[in-house]
């Protein structure tokens, strides 16, 4: 049986506005993370005051290995200020609480949500 994970990103950019798209699938891995996390960097390079908004759809997202788990954290504490909006669609309870700790983590607002348009409507407010 194949254990399917990753991470896919889309990015675009106008001036210091970035918007990420991104389908988080399967248990996370730091190898996952190891591949991201430059492609995220580079999208806010050169940027001086970058203002990013995020939808994450983790509705085939079961979770992280521990030192994805850290990896992520890193992102979030590295780049946190950066995060205007962060829009969660997702399918089960405790991703509805993750959506809570990672606003602790962001200076912007993190909101989770069950219908994937909602979620895309409150980021274009």
């Amino acid at each position: 049986m194949t254990n399917i994970h990753g991470i896919h990103i889309d990015v675009e950019q106008v001036g210091n506005q970035i918007f990420m798209e991104i389908k988080a699938i399967g248990t996370l891995t730091h190898s996952d993370y190891e591949k991201i996390t430059p492609l995220i960097e580079d999208a806010m390079e050169g940027i001086e005051h970058p203002i990013i908004n995020v939808y994450i759809d983790g509705t085939e997202f079961e979770g992280w290995q521990l030192q994805a788990a850290w990896d992520d954290l890193k992102l979030g504490l590295k780049h946190g200020r950066k995060f205007h909006k962060v829009a969660i669609y997702g399918n089960q309870r405790w991703q509805e609480v993750m959506s809570k700790v990672g606003g602790w983590f962001i200076s912007g607002e993190v909101r989770y949500f069950d219908d994937s348009i909602d979620a895309i409507n409150w980021l274009r407010v």
